[in-house]
């Protein structure tokens, strides 16, 4: 099946990447996958490339999801784009804060995030296929297990939304990456 390379489309979680090993048990698992071009850039470089390139309305809205759940109990965590600038990619360190997660485990390949309250425990994996060096993927998968009753109420209205707004950031970042390579 021939794919857009201006969209991102809805894959399985990849087998080999280090995400795969949260899913049995997960209360929600997505995966997208888009073509890879920077495949010679560590995992980390293209993470924060996507971060960085966060449209302003997709922080707007974490903005209003910051204000209207911290009066129950789940945290504000702050926004995409909440980075150091893109050049200082070395910089970063297991167990600091990337945007609105945290560093988990980092490889040339893949990257893992957390996010992790009393409610739920969010992770998000940018995974590097290579495996058709044809057509090298990037992977972005979220998966999420939930702690408490407010955790399911949270995803019931945060799960769909998220499966429409990861698709839109991907696409925006497509489109932000051909610009450069033309522009």
């Amino acid at each position: 099946m021939s794919k857009n390379p201006a969209r991102s489309w809805t894959c399985p979680l990849p087998p080999a990447s280090l995400i795969a090993a949260e899913l049995p048990g997960a209360d929600f698992a997505d995966c997208h996958a888009l073509p890879d071009t920077r495949p010679h850039e560590p995992a980390l470089a293209s993470y924060l490339s996507l971060m960085a390139h966060t449209p302003a309305w997709m922080n707007g809205l974490m903005a209003l999801r910051n204000r209207l759940v911290q009066p129950f109990g789940l945290k504000h965590l702050g926004r995409l784009d909440a980075l150091r600038p893109a050049n200082a990619a070395s910089g970063y360190r297991v167990g600091e804060r990337l945007g609105i997660f945290s560093l988990v485990t980092l490889s040339e390949r893949e990257l893992v995030l957390e996010d992790d309250d009393k409610h739920l425990r969010v992770r998000l994996s940018l995974y590097k296929d290579g495996g058709d060096p044809a057509q090298p993927l990037l992977k972005l998968s979220t998966v999420v297990h939930v702690h408490r009753g407010l955790g399911h109420a949270y995803m019931a209205l945060v799960g769909p939304v998220h499966r429409r707004i990861v698709p839109l950031l991907l696409s925006h970042w497509m489109r932000q990456q051909a610009g450069t390579a033309h522009g």
